[in-house]
């Protein structure tokens, strides 16, 4: 039976000006979705040292499963800053646990009953984790969602993990900054929405592109229909972390059964509250919990 939501790639520390908090857009995804009553887990390494046993008692503390192993290399960190309106920038260091996920038979059994996974582009920047994430789509069943959040971080890409990781996506996450340097890579022409639905009708697996524009609004592409969706405006505390909740509220509703218009104005609703907190990983409140709820302000 599939009956999990993965979130499979790097686990870090995000090291924000008011000091350390759980980073990693795989958990951050995974604890999200967990928020709406799904099974979720996270896929990632730490290593054998004091900052990974932080991490695990960290996921233990907020509820969140976990497939980690414990790896030689140091448990990962970000040094996060954030600018006057609060929007995040990153310094990723490398050769850290995450760059170096094994693949296990624990893995393989997770694959089988995987219901969704959500990927992205940094954790296959090392060629020991993106053989392991590669090796896990593979695994899968052929109708389970592979949701392609794209994650472009510094330098830590290119169109060989890009390209790869379109034709194994049904659903693609990206940004307005990446959607810019992916038509470029890509050769893409024409307006944002146009890029976009070129991306749609070029690689045969994906059904869904969603595309988030800060603080403007965000799109939704499926064959036969666009959503747009301006941002909700709130006191933005910081950014940290928002774009994954909006991908795991909008997939968590998906999954659910719920028609995209809803899903997309959930996915506003829950990113912009998260936009108020500290972090990437508030508890969400109870009402917003409810699968359908869309408080009427959208």
């Amino acid at each position: 039976m599939k009956d999990t939501i993965v979130g499979i790639g790097e686990a870090l520390w995000d090291c924000l000006p008011e000091g350390r908090k759980l980073g990693g857009a795989p958990a951050n995804f995974a604890y999200h979705v967990g928020q709406f009553g799904w099974h979720s887990k996270v896929v990632s390494a730490v290593g054998n040292d004091a900052l990974g046993d932080e991490i695990l008692q960290v996921f233990q503390k907020v509820k969140l499963p976990y497939d980690i192993a414990k790896v030689v290399q140091p448990t990962g960190t970000v040094q996060v800053t954030l600018s006057a309106d609060g929007i995040p920038s990153y310094e990723i260091c490398e050769d850290v646990a995450w760059d170096n996920i094994p693949w296990t038979d624990e893995l393989s059994a997770l694959a089988a009953r995987t219901k969704a996974v959500c990927f992205g582009s940094l954790a296959q920047r090392s060629p020991v984790s993106r053989q392991t994430i590669m090796r896990f789509l593979a695994s899968m069943d052929e109708d389970t969602e592979r949701i392609y959040d794209i994650n472009l971080r510094q330098h830590f890409y290119s169109l060989e993990v890009i390209e790869e990781s379109l034709r194994q996506a049904t659903m693609l996450k990206l940004n307005d900054e990446e959607i810019v340097i992916v038509a470029n890579l890509l050769g893409l022409n024409g307006s944002i929405e146009e890029q976009c639905r070129q991306i749609l009708h070029r690689y045969p697996l994906l059904r869904l592109v969603v595309l988030t524009c800060g603080a403007i609004g965000s799109y939704v592409f499926s064959a036969d229909e666009t959503s747009y969706i301006e941002t909700l405006k709130v006191k933005v505390a910081d950014t940290v972390g928002a774009g994954d909740s909006f991908t795991a509220t909008f997939v968590a509703h998906i999954l659910a059964g719920v028609p995209v218009r809803e899903a997309h104005r959930k996915a506003v609703i829950v990113s912009a509250y998260v936009c108020t907190q500290h972090g990437a990983m508030p508890k969400l409140p109870e009402d917003l919990k409810n699968i359908r709820h869309t408080s009427g302000i959208l």
